[in-house]
C-alpha cells in the first residue's frame, strides 16, 4: 500500500448521520401522507441533490409533489444539523489524528452541500483536520461518478491512485474505484452487494480496523 494522501465521505463514514436523516425522511412522508420506501430511500445514500432527486421521483412515480415533500424534509433535516452536533463515528478521531502525525494531507469528498458539510465538521469538532472540502454542489456529476473525488485529489496535488478512499455506501465505492483510489469501504444502512464486492476495495466495519492495517503496513515499510 502506496499512498500519499487519504479523502473521506462524511455522512455515514465520519459522521453517525444516515439513521439520523433517514428518521426524518420518515417523518416528512408521514407528515404528508406519503409511504415511506425504504427500499428507494437506502439508493439515495451517498448521492448529491441532483442524485436524490432523480431517484424519489422514480421510486415514487409521478404523481409525487417532489419540492413539496424535499422541503418537509429539508427544514426538518436542517433544524437538526444545523444546530446539533451528529455523533462521530467509532475511530474517527484516532485515525485522523494518526495520519495528521504523520503529515498525511487529508480531504473530505461529500455528496452534502458546502454550507450544511461545514456546519456539520464544524459542529462535530472534525474541521481542523481536513486541508480542503470538496462537496456535490460543486461537481455537475455526483456519485457514483468518479468526479468528486478527482476534484478532491486535484486540490491536494496528489495523483488519485496515491490517495487512500473511505466510504459507507455502495454508490460512494463506485465513486473512488473509478477514480482509481485505494478504497475501504465501512459499511453503514447499505451492506455491499455481491457486484459491489467484486470491485475489489477492501471492505471492513470499523476505521478503528483501517487504522491497525495502516499502522502496520507503516511498520512493515
Amino acid at each position: 500500500m502506496n499512498y500519499q494522501a487519504a479523502i473521506f465521505d462524511m455522512d455515514g463514514l465520519l459522521l453517525d448521520t444516515e439513521r439520523v436523516c433517514k428518521g426524518i425522511f420518515k417523518e416528512a412522508c408521514a407528515s404528508l401522507s406519503i409511504p415511506f420506501l425504504e427500499d428507494v430511500y437506502l439508493d439515495i445514500i451517498g448521492r448529491n441533490s441532483q442524485g436524490i432527486e432523480k431517484v424519489i421521483r422514480a421510486g415514487y412515480g409521478r404523481d409525487l409533489d417532489y419540492p413539496v415533500l424535499h422541503e418537509a424534509w429539508r427544514i426538518r433535516y436542517n433544524a437538526v444539523v444545523k444546530h446539533h452536533a451528529v455523533p462521530v463515528k467509532d475511530g474517527v478521531v484516532e485515525l485522523l489524528t494518526w495520519l495528521k502525525n504523520n503529515n498525511i494531507p487529508t480531504a473530505v469528498a461529500t455528496s452534502t452541500q458546502q454550507d450544511v458539510a461545514k456546519i456539520k465538521l464544524s459542529l462535530a469538532g472534525l474541521d481542523h483536520y481536513f486541508d480542503n472540502l470538496t462537496t456535490g454542489c460543486e461537481v455537475k456529476n455526483g456519485k457514483p461518478d468518479p468526479e468528486i473525488y478527482l476534484l478532491a485529489a486535484d486540490r491536494l496535488k496528489i495523483q488519485p491512485e496515491q490517495c487512500l478512499a473511505f466510504e459507507d455506501s455502495n454508490n460512494g465505492v463506485r465513486a473512488a474505484v473509478s477514480a482509481n483510489m485505494q478504497t475501504f469501504q465501512i459499511p453503514d444502512l447499505v451492506q455491499p452487494t455481491a457486484e459491489i464486492l467484486t470491485l475489489g476495495h477492501t471492505v471492513t466495519y470499523s476505521l478503528s480496523n483501517v487504522l491497525a492495517t495502516l499502522k502496520k503496513n507503516s511498520q512493515a515499510a
